[in-house]
């Protein structure tokens, strides 16, 4: 039993003392021992790519080749969070947990920086090539992300044509402002009252778009719980919310339909953002952009 634990502890199992425990941890070790034996080498592009992150999904599926990619986190298929939800249904997307990422023998596994510690960490000890990516917190900082991401899968000029279809659509957007001379307050506003802050990628993309973005002065520059009575007091002129808030689902959701809320904004000073446009930095950012800047040319009535 001894020397069982000692063996466990060598590969970073949990040990175990008896019955099933034992059957189970015996498996466990030989499917590890298995993984190593098929791990492919990490010379030249990655062959086998898994994401276990929802960013990181997009830019792979935006970026690498189709047989490079091995498989997609669980969330990559969600139809309101993902952008690529479509595309990423013709692969495995239940990768995970440490066990699900090495069933697919990877080269290269790209996390977000909050991906679970642990599972990073046991890839990392099984020898597993880990890419933490960061949240994007600007478009130049989606940019770099983008390009760092070509650059790993070996297609660096997609990156470079995916951060031009940006740039495009930053161009596109100044023109429409400087055609239009309102340039309206909006703020972002989510369930349980939490207002986008100033210096956050939503809330760059309200200013790019023409909206006189108000998230820094009521949340400050990342953001933060706004309670009503301050929206009340001081009202932008518009508020944005997620296109999935059309009705109450639960608390934090109903105070979208307090009557206050519903007095000074109704549908019309009301602009419905999808989450799939703004839950990542990346493939998406084009899409949004444009969004945006068609909601802030859109006539209503006035504010």
């Amino acid at each position: 039993m001894e020397q069982r634990r000692q063996g466990n502890e060598a590969v970073g199992l949990p040990t175990v003392s008896s019955g099933g425990q034992v059957q189970r941890a015996v498996a466990a070790a030989a499917a590890v021992l298995i993984s190593f034996a098929v791990m492919p080498a990490h010379a030249g592009a990655p062959h086998r790519i898994v994401s276990i992150n929802l960013c990181a999904d997009e830019l792979l599926l935006a970026l690498a080749d189709p047989d490079q990619i091995a498989g997609l986190s669980v969330y990559a298929t969600d139809p309101d969070l993902s952008f690529s939800a479509a595309a990423a249904a013709r692969f495995p997307h239940d990768a995970g947990p440490a066990e699900s990422v090495i069933s697919f023998s990877p080269d290269l596994v790209l996390a977000g920086r909050y991906t679970k510690l642990a599972t990073r960490e046991m890839l990392g000890r099984l020898g597993y090539r880990v890419e933490l990516l960061d949240a994007a917190s600007s478009i130049a900082a989606s940019e770099a992300i983008i390009r760092k991401v070509a650059v790993l899968v070996g297609h660096p000029d997609r990156g470079e044509k995916l951060v031009a279809d940006i740039e495009a659509a930053k161009a596109r957007a100044a023109a429409a402002a400087a055609a239009n001379s309102a340039h309206p307050t909006a703020v972002v506003y989510q369930r349980r009252g939490y207002v986008t802050g100033g210096d956050t990628l939503t809330g760059e993309l309200l200013t790019v778009a023409g909206f006189a973005n108000d998230g820094g002065a009521l949340a400050g520059k990342y953001g933060g719980f706004v309670p009503l009575e301050k929206i009340v007091a001081n009202p932008p002129d518009y508020i944005v919310v997620s296109a999935a808030a059309g009705h109450a689902e639960d608390q934090g959701s109903a105070l979208l339909q307090h009557p206050a809320l519903e007095t000074l904004y109704p549908p019309d000073k009301r602009i419905p953002l999808p989450d799939k446009l703004t839950a990542c930095g990346g493939p998406s950012l084009p899409a949004a952009i444009d969004w945006l800047a068609a909601e802030a040319a859109r006539p209503r009535q006035s504010p």
